[in-house]
């Protein structure tokens, strides 16, 4: 009886230690959607065109054109968004990781040298082409680089989460004004 007692608590303590865990993700919605305050439903709410700059402009640095839950409001309770990398040549996106969602990095122009580093510390490398998808899982430091000299690299990024957080080594290690 005292063992059965004994199972009967942990197994209680264990359900309820797992439904407490703090989640770091996109909030589950009771509706098919969230309406921006002010906003008309129509079709408009769900265009973003702030994409269309992009395609035919000349880059001088790497850049990327983000499209999340602050860019395109009605993404809040879609859990994705996406970002367009523009490497122009030797450019280099630097080691950051996203803490709310993997990347799905998909290069429809030139060619990347890409990675990431587990918690075991291993490094994973690739050199991608065009057609070619890789994956950067969740939370993990990863970067991507255009070592191509004579050609401009473009990719197409897919998270799972309306707002991936991203945090940028270099800026959050060497640029936060902290003291030495």
């Amino acid at each position: 009886m005292a063992s059965f007692l004994l199972k009967s608590v942990l197994v209680v303590v264990a359900v309820f230690s797992i439904s407490s865990m703090a989640q770091a993700s996109d909030p589950d919605i009771l509706s098919d959607f969230i309406v921006p305050v002010g906003s008309a439903i129509d079709g408009n709410l769900f265009t973003f065109n702030g994409t269309r700059a992009i395609f035919g402009s000349v880059i001088q640095k790497f850049s990327v054109t983000k499209v999340g839950k602050a860019e395109f409001p009605v993404l809040d309770g879609q859990s994705v968004s996406l970002a367009v990398l523009q490497f122009p040549r030797g450019s280099v996106n630097p080691p950051h990781t996203h803490s709310r969602a993997a990347e799905l990095l998909f290069v429809v122009e030139g060619s990347l040298e890409v990675g990431f580093v587990d918690t075991t510390n291993k490094l994973y490398t690739q050199t991608l082409q065009v057609g070619d998808l890789f994956v950067f899982p969740k939370g993990l430091v990863h970067y991507q680089y255009n070592s191509n000299r004579n050609e401009l690299a473009t990719a197409v990024s897919g998270f799972g989460s309306a707002n991936a957080g991203t945090v940028s080594l270099p800026t959050t290690l060497f640029a936060t004004g902290i003291d030495d």
